[in-house]
């Protein structure tokens, strides 16, 4: 049975790496980063529910009397 080979490994992993390192710097390098980004003031308006007014109680039924 013929061994396998394995004296070009290192070359194509590293080369991989290499790849990768270069196709992923080139896809972040075409984002844009804002260096100060404002904070967005939002308007937090109450809206009131016709339950909120009320008191309703809520039984369980493991709390229902035997």
């Amino acid at each position: 049975m013929p061994q396998l080979d394995t004296s070009t490994w290192l070359t194509m992993i590293m080369s991989m790496f290499l790849t990768l390192f270069i196709i992923f710097q080139l896809k972040i390098s075409k984002h844009i980063f804002h260096h100060n980004p404002e904070p967005i003031t939002t308007k937090v308006s109450k809206q009131s529910a016709p339950w909120e007014m009320k008191w309703t109680k809520t039984y369980l039924p493991l709390s229902l009397p035997q």
